[in-house]
């Protein structure tokens, strides 16, 4: 899983079924502090639905968007499983770095 591939997986669960394309980049533009342009959301959501980590839902029309319906996303089992794993070895990665050392890059 790509870096990109778990923000967005992570900003999917901080969304609590909320989460369609502007909301994701919305919400990493705010934790990240810089903007992410839509490509760079939709490749990985592509790839993400792909690996079944995300599953992509269809809203209803509204008027509001001319007719058109929003895509919403949520992390599905097999998602969720790959993060905890992911966390598990950032964690394990991580063990043992002494925090002066990110501090003074030494």
């Amino acid at each position: 899983m790509t870096r990109n591939e778990e923000i967005i997986l992570l900003t999917i669960l901080k969304l609590k079924g909320n989460a369609y394309g502007v909301s994701i980049r919305k919400q990493i533009s705010q934790d990240m502090g810089d903007k992410w342009s839509f490509a760079s959301i939709y490749q990985p959501l592509d790839n993400l639905v792909r690996k079944k980590y995300v599953r992509r839902m269809k809203g209803d029309p509204t008027a509001r968007r001319g007719g058109k319906s929003k895509f919403y996303y949520e992390v599905t089992p097999e998602g969720l499983k790959n993060l905890k794993r992911l966390k598990k070895a950032q964690e394990q990665v991580w063990a043992g770095i002494p925090e002066i050392s990110l501090e003074n890059g030494k």
